[in-house]
């Protein structure tokens, strides 16, 4: 992502709109600024960014942190296996979703594909006793909070408005509106907070939320009520079909210093790196020192959702670029490089991947048909007659095809 420094936007000030200055592309500008702006978001992306904490570089390579690396000084072997583990099975499940709503068992999907590194590191982190507020993304957090992956699908499937208890695993149901859950989540670590509790909450949200005003006001309550929450926001590079640097004229992470409270930006796609600086912050949080901002700069590898076509705005050299930066892959040869794990490793866990595979394509399939008039129902405590208007046109509407087939 390409951030204009403070000198260029004094100099761009003073100097108008004149060809050729540096920074982030505003409307009219000339195709040099592009060109300075893709070049610096490569750099980024490449890893370069010093503001960038990693641990595993794309190639496995494990690399030093002084101010991190304590936070993953108790790993083991068993510990690698185990993240690279969740990592596979989410992804499996991830794609066996997507495969399942192309087959038209489900409504819509949308995909982690390239952020399970995000997820995986930061849902590890948490202890049992925090909360968790997710937007309707976060698969590989579910899993890491114990949530039955195919408990996530009945919502997708349009049978249920959840499909678990979040109080049993302190997991909220996933949230739609954009942006909406940090409100929920900085009220809740207020709460908490009051009760004297010593736990934390986290709260996910990606870049495209970040512009929402809802996310602007959880950062302004949780930094003047110093609420013991952590804000993971997943920058996966596109808003849909809006790229980052659309959204902000800084990084993302720097967007905490304007509340009064830290912002770290990491390397989304190295687990280690995940897990370390979100134990850091959920740390800061129990510790009574406020809210974090952490920003996971990733990239979302596949669509937006199954409804969106990101080839429409999106070139192939893009994806190309961070698929050689691949979450799993990255851990695969560290853990290969370091001899921790064998073969036999990695073939237990197709198997098994496999298996997940099956269990979901059973647990789906053997769910309910959506009730097709539920959409009618709730909407006004007495009903209203244009409901009612309305649920029969769509009657006569779902007929026609019953007639046409000839049932």
């Amino acid at each position: 992502m390409t951030v204009e420094s403070t000198a260029a936007r004094t100099s761009r000030r003073s100097a108008g709109s004149k060809a050729g200055t540096s920074g982030t592309k505003a409307a009219g500008t000339t195709g040099s600024k592009r060109t300075t702006r893709t070049t610096a978001k490569k750099a980024a992306a490449d890893g370069a960014d010093p503001q960038l904490v990693q641990l595993l570089t794309p190639e496995g390579k494990r690399v030093k942190n002084a101010e991190y690396d304590k936070y993953v000084a108790g790993i083991t072997p068993e510990d690698l296996r185990g993240l690279y583990r969740d990592m596979v099975l989410t992804r499996r499940f991830d794609a066996e979703a997507t495969a399942l709503q192309r087959q038209g068992e489900l409504g819509l999907w949308a995909s982690l594909l390239g952020q399970e590194a995000a997820q995986i590191g930061s849902g590890r982190a948490t202890r049992e006793d925090d909360y968790v507020f997710p937007t309707y993304r976060e698969h590989g957090v579910a899993w890491c909070r114990g949530v039955d992956p195919t408990n996530l699908l009945g919502m997708f499937r349009g049978v249920n408005n959840g499909g678990w208890d979040p109080n049993g695993n302190n997991f909220h149901l996933y949230t739609i509106v954009i942006g909406s859950q940090t409100l929920h989540a900085t009220g809740y670590a207020m709460g908490i907070a009051k009760d004297g509790a010593d736990s934390a909450v986290i709260a996910y949200f990606g870049d495209g939320a970040s512009s929402q005003g809802d996310v602007a006001e959880s950062f302004t309550f949780s930094a003047v009520y110093n609420a013991p929450v952590v804000f993971f926001c997943q920058n996966n590079q596109w808003a849909i079909s809006e790229p980052t640097e659309k959204q902000t004229r800084v990084p993302l992470y720097q967007r905490a210093q304007g509340f009064g409270f830290p912002g770290v930006r990491v390397d989304g796609n190295d687990v280690l790196a995940c897990l370390a600086v979100t134990r850091w912050a959920l740390e800061r949080a129990r510790a009574g020192e406020g809210p974090t901002l952490v920003e996971a700069y990733t990239y979302r590898m596949g669509a937006h959702t199954t409804s969106d076509d990101p080839t429409r705005y999106r070139g192939d050299e893009e994806r190309l670029a961070w698929e050689a930066k691949d979450p799993i892959l990255r851990l695969r040869r560290h853990l290969e490089a370091a001899n921790h794990a064998d073969e036999g490793f990695f073939a237990e866990l197709e198997t098994e991947s496999e298996a997940l595979g099956r269990r979901v394509r059973e647990a789906v399939r053997a769910m309910p048909d959506p009730d097709h008039f539920a959409i009618f129902e709730n909407a006004y405590a007495d009903g209203h007659a244009l409901v009612d208007e309305e649920r029969a046109q769509f009657a006569a509407y779902q007929a026609s095809f019953t007639d046409a087939e000839g049932v």
